[in-house]
């Protein structure tokens, strides 16, 4: 079992595990993107200069129509990757047209010459799977088909023994294409898969596992840079009392009090708010999409409620929170602005101590 699930791995993620593979193949497709779209901006220079030697030579004269008609292919799909969301299906499907063109020249190319076994064709095997991240077995389909296509067409235009020399090295060279493709597919999202696992480590709140400053004030600011938006609750939470649970019971204390308060937060948030530990014993959570001062009442009553329950303390007591509250209709386009209203709003609410948390008006 073990052997067939490597092999199911190696065929369908690329090496890694499903879930692995899910969280990286946005950005693997993106590399995509952007490498093909540089391929393609060097296709149309190459294909440019193909198409001009031809009106200065004989021998490539026969050529001048293919070379035309991938330059202009190259043009539009150029012009288009600039154009296209690069995270869009319609990209990676632009990236595989572009992959069958190039088999298609190679076997116009074979058929220009007929006495020759094919070549152009069988370097495009070779070389366009490493340029493509995806799951591997979508490349053996787009290989064989190619393979398949291009042997039907062949049959009638060499002679039978070109044309199994042409069958040997489609069926040999698939199979090497094929396998490039899969070791170089599990060798770059291996790195997408690192280089995630190492930006996690980066954006993550060793105390408390949730995120830390950096990844909050980062993805609050990129959410209030997005003029679609213009919706959100920013929660600005302290612990209550924090340096007399230290003096009182250690800093140990303290830092479990803090971990199970991010435990509760962490849990409690699952709708793809941001949630972190802003610093020290106050937290930040920020509600997506939504102004509303009654979900924002809701919440903060819910976190007064649950952050009591969420640690024992030594003398049966329990903790209390205070939460300063800031709603953003897209106005504010940075996270300090925002950050400042839930500051003031908590900076009120302790000083006056008539209730545990306060909307900034």
């Amino acid at each position: 079992m073990k052997a067939l699930r490597i092999l199911r791995n190696y065929l369908c993620y690329c090496g890694i595990e499903k879930e692995d593979y899910n969280a990286v193949k946005k950005g693997a497709y993106i590399s995509n993107f952007r490498i093909w779209r540089i391929l393609n901006f060097l296709m149309t220079g190459v294909f440019a200069a193909f198409f001009t030697d031809t009106m200065f030579s004989n021998t490539l004269a026969e050529n001048r129509i293919p070379y035309l008609v991938a330059l202009i292919y190259c043009v539009i799909v150029t012009v288009l990757f600039f154009v296209i969301n690069e995270e869009s299906i319609v990209a990676q499907l632009l990236i595989y047209l572009s992959i069958s063109v190039l088999f298609l020249f190679g076997a116009v190319i074979s058929a220009k010459h007929p006495e020759f076994p094919a070549t152009t064709f069988i370097v495009f095997m070779l070389i366009t799977p490493m340029f493509m991240i995806d799951k591997p077995f979508f490349m053996g389909i787009e290989l064989f088909a190619a393979s398949v296509i291009f042997l039907i067409w062949m049959y009638n235009v060499k002679t039978y023994d070109i044309w199994m020399m042409d069958l040997v090295n489609a069926i040999t060279y698939g199979f090497v294409g094929f396998f490039i493709h899969v070791v170089s597919n599990s060798i770059r999202i291996k790195e997408f898969v690192l280089t995630r696992k190492i930006n996690i480590q980066k954006d993550i709140d060793d105390l408390t596992g949730i995120k830390n400053k950096g990844a909050i004030t980062r993805e609050i600011n990129e959410y209030l840079e997005d003029d679609s938006k213009d919706k959100g609750i920013m929660f600005l939470l302290d612990i209550d009392h924090f340096k007399k649970i230290n003096d009182t019971y250690g800093h140990d204390f303290g830092d479990v009090v803090i971990s199970r308060l991010g435990v509760f937060l962490d849990d409690y948030f699952k709708h793809g708010e941001i949630v972190g530990r802003f610093g020290g014993d106050e937290f930040i959570f920020f509600i997506k999409n939504n102004d509303d001062v009654g979900a924002a009442i809701k919440t903060a009553e819910d976190i007064v409620s649950g952050a009591a329950d969420c640690v024992e303390m030594p003398n049966k007591e329990k903790i209390s929170v205070s939460i300063g509250i800031a709603l953003y209709h897209g106005l504010e386009k940075n996270y300090s602005e925002i950050f400042k209203k839930a500051d003031m709003a908590l900076y009120e609410l302790k000083s006056t101590r008539t209730a545990q948390y306060k909307i900034y008006v």
